[in-house]
C-alpha cells in the first residue's frame, strides 16, 4: 500500500516540451525518488485522477502511478519506475471514454487493449510485475504512452483532437497550483 504523503505539484498541460518526448529511464533509487512517487501520488489525488505520469508534474522520468480499479471493481494502488508495457498478441479491443489531467475538462472515445501488464521496479529498485484489466489495463497504457511522449488525443484523428484541445484551452486546469484566471 502506498503512503499518501508528498507535496501536490502542478499538472503540466498539454503542449508543454516535458509532455511531447520520451521520458528518461530513472538510474537512481534513492530519497529523491522515494519524495518525487510521493509527490506524484499527492498531485494525482488533489487532481482527483487515477493515474499520473512523472512528466504530468514536469519531470523527466519514466515513473508512472495508479489508483485504479480492474474490471473487478478491485483496486490496485502502485507505482512503476521504469515501466515496459507488455500487450497480448491477440488483443480484445475495448472502446471506452478516456481523459487526462493534462488536457482537463475534456474526454473522447477511444480503443485500448482490454488486458495489460507492466513490469518494471519499485521505488527501491525491486522488480515488479502488475497485471491488469479494464480500466487499470487502460491507465497502463494511458500512463506508459505519457512516458513515451503521447497523450491520448494524439491517437485521435487531426479534426477531432483539434476540437478536444481548443475546447481544453479554456478549462481552469486541474490539481495544485491552478491559475484560476486561465
Amino acid at each position: 500500500m502506498e503512503t499518501r504523503s508528498g507535496t501536490p505539484r502542478p499538472i503540466t498541460r498539454y503542449g508543454d516540451p516535458v509532455l511531447h518526448r520520451r521520458c528518461a529511464p530513472v538510474t537512481e533509487f534513492d530519497d529523491a525518488l522515494a519524495a518525487l512517487i510521493d509527490d506524484m501520488f499527492a498531485s494525482m489525488y488533489a487532481a482527483e485522477g487515477v493515474g499520473l505520469a512523472a512528466n504530468q508534474i514536469g519531470v523527466d522520468a519514466r515513473i508512472f502511478v495508479v489508483d485504479c480499479p480492474d474490471a473487478t471493481g478491485v483496486h490496485t494502488v502502485a507505482h512503476v519506475v521504469n515501466p515496459v508495457l507488455h500487450l497480448p498478441d491477440q488483443r480484445e479491443l475495448v472502446l471506452d471514454s478516456e481523459g487526462c489531467l493534462s488536457v482537463p475538462g475534456e474526454r473522447a472515445d477511444l480503443a485500448r487493449a482490454a488486458t495489460a501488464s507492466v513490469t518494471g521496479f519499485d521505488r527501491h529498485g525491486a522488480p515488479i510485475r502488475l497485471d491488469g484489466t479494464g480500466t487499470l489495463a487502460r491507465c497502463f497504457q494511458h500512463e506508459v504512452d505519457h512516458l513515451d511522449g503521447l497523450a491520448y488525443v494524439d491517437r485521435l484523428p487531426a479534426r477531432r483532437r483539434k476540437k478536444i484541445l481548443a475546447a481544453s484551452e479554456g478549462h481552469p486546469g486541474v490539481g495544485a497550483g491552478v491559475d484560476p484566471d486561465r
